[in-house]
């Protein structure tokens, strides 16, 4: 099956519409449409399926990458179970988190305990589902991605690259440091997908995070106190640098720095200027433009550093337009682009 870069985008079921199939593809892209544990704002599980949608009205021309067109990229069909499970699940969540914010007290209501822990399993769950999913791809030599859904989602496939014994270091792009224990009882939270990676994953060298602009003194102390483990560019740091003539190209190399060889790409699309995401779970004033994430990503790459998985999360499509889900799309698009390169040049190496 051949594919018309300068025709009219296919909607076949796969994404940007390329015609591969899972079997023949470089890249795999798993979407979790999940956000049970989402606190804010809901509708991140819809964003895989939003995304899928719109990829298809993009262009494939990549300054950065030759015939990017041609990019052996598959994701796995949207599951209707899991979905369906999510919608029950947030529904009861809902009316937990309402219960808390209204100042109720969870020994006084024991059944939110239950709905605690009927989250919790599902999502053990879906970590163990997409582990054991992630584990087999790679081991056919695939590099493997999670669309979510919310930032928990990713956990699995994160442990199957540690399970592979090879130290690696993950660049998060963020509002949010994602480093609390535990948040409103769910042990993996959205809130708390960093701390769970730092705890699980014995190969993890290092954590770069770009972009924090919204955190809790406890996520303030767990770096300081994390011997080196985690380095956090602040974006009132970044920003204060831009403000005294620091340019992003010399910030970017600063980040490059601090991260090991392996590299795994963790991006929340709320780490954006919220214009750009106005309907994610819990938008942040301040952030980056999708143009400097680009530029970062591809400066890692040119680096020689190599991307061995990625996952872009919290995209949530509005209810009157497709704005978040077409930024969402180009995100997609550069974070895929970009580990193709990587790809690409590891290979001759």
């Amino acid at each position: 099956m051949t594919f018309d870069p300068n025709g009219v985008g296919i909607a076949n079921g796969n994404i940007f519409g390329f015609p591969i199939r899972e079997k023949e593809a470089n890249i795999v892209i798993i979407p979790v449409p999940w956000d049970a544990t989402a606190s804010y704002g809901k509708g991140t599980s819809k964003g895989p399926q939003a995304i899928l949608d719109a990829s298809t009205q993009l262009d494939f021309y990549h300054p950065k990458l030759e015939n990017a067109f041609q990019t052996k990229v598959f994701m796995t069909p949207v599951s209707e179970e899991w979905s369906e499970l999510n919608d029950v699940l947030c529904k009861k969540a809902v009316d937990y988190i309402q219960f808390l914010e209204e100042g109720g007290k969870l020994e006084d209501k024991p059944v939110f305990r239950e709905t605690i822990e009927e989250i919790s399993e599902a999502q053990n769950a879906l970590r163990s589902n997409l582990r054991e999913r992630s584990a087999d791809l790679l081991n056919q030599g695939k590099i493997v991605a999670v669309l979510g859904g919310e930032h928990s989602t990713p956990l699995g496939l994160i442990e199957a690259l540690d399970q592979q014994g090879e130290e690696f270091g993950v660049l998060q792009i963020d509002a949010h440091a994602d480093l609390r224990d535990a948040y409103e009882g769910f042990e993996q939270s959205h809130a708390s997908i960093m701390f769970n990676v730092l705890r699980h994953c014995t190969n993890l060298k290092k954590l770069v995070q770009v972009g924090i602009r919204d955190i809790a003194q406890s996520e303030v102390d767990l770096i300081s106190g994390s011997n080196g483990r985690v380095t956090t560019f602040f974006d009132w740091s970044l920003k204060e640098e831009r403000f005294n003539g620091i340019t992003w190209a010399q910030q970017v190399k600063n980040i490059i720095s601090e991260l090991p060889e392996k590299v795994y790409v963790s991006f929340d699309i709320d780490g954006l200027f919220p214009e750009l995401c106005p309907n994610t779970g819990t938008p942040v004033v301040g952030g980056l433009s999708l143009e400097e994430v680009t530029f970062l990503l591809f400066q890692l790459v040119d680096s020689g550093k190599q991307i061995i998985g990625f996952d872009l999360n919290e995209v949530s499509p509005g209810e009157h337009d497709d704005w978040d889900a077409n930024v969402g799309a180009r995100a997609l698009w550069n974070l895929v682009c970009a580990t193709e390169k990587s790809r690409k040049l590891n290979a001759v190496r």
